[in-house]
């Protein structure tokens, strides 16, 4: 018998509270790892040959290519993390530990990085966003370990206005 995941299921038709249930769902311990979005248009019709008309119709589709959901706080972390470790190289090298040159050389290229990486991310983010909300909604797929976590995800995307809340299993 192949294994299955476990998952509840929630269409959200707004960003801000699709981000606002996730963030419920984490401060109680889901896992960031447990949550996934429906991947861009582009993959989904490479992958499943086909493209979608509404995004319901992937709720329960078992190969629909998912995209790794990154919160607004992960998405400022990729944007501002980096900098802040490369300042920190900078206050080394101020203490006397190398020189000094090439640290602050290379904290400001790891700040242009940095914030070019988090640009791109918020970027294709806003863009996954548009395309979904366009055909009908923000998908939101959260794996759960057991019935008390599936319980609860039940509880918190409903109290969050999402819709058409529901479990399934897929095979691993």
């Amino acid at each position: 018998m192949p294994e299955t995941i476990r998952e509840v299921v929630a269409l959200f038709d707004d960003a801000e509270a699709l981000e606002e249930a996730v963030f419920a769902l984490e401060t109680l311990g889901f896992d960031r790892a447990a949550f996934s979005l429906l991947a861009d248009e582009a993959t989904v019709e490479r992958k499943l040959g086909h493209r979608y008309q509404r995004v319901t119709e992937m709720e329960d589709e078992p190969r629909a290519p998912r995209a790794t959901f990154f919160s607004r706080i992960s998405r400022l972390e990729a944007e501002y993390g980096p900098a802040a470790g490369l300042a920190a190289l900078g206050a080394l090298a101020l203490t006397g530990v190398g020189g000094i040159l090439p640290v602050l050389v290379a904290a400001g290229g790891g700040a242009v990085l940095g914030g070019a990486l988090g640009s791109l991310m918020h970027r294709h983010y806003a863009r996954l966003v548009e395309e979904q909300l366009a055909r009908g909604g923000l998908l939101l797929w959260v794996n759960v370990r057991d019935a008390a976590q599936e319980n609860t995800a039940l509880e918190i995307l409903r109290a969050h206005t999402a819709q058409d809340v529901h479990t399934h299993e897929i095979e691993a």
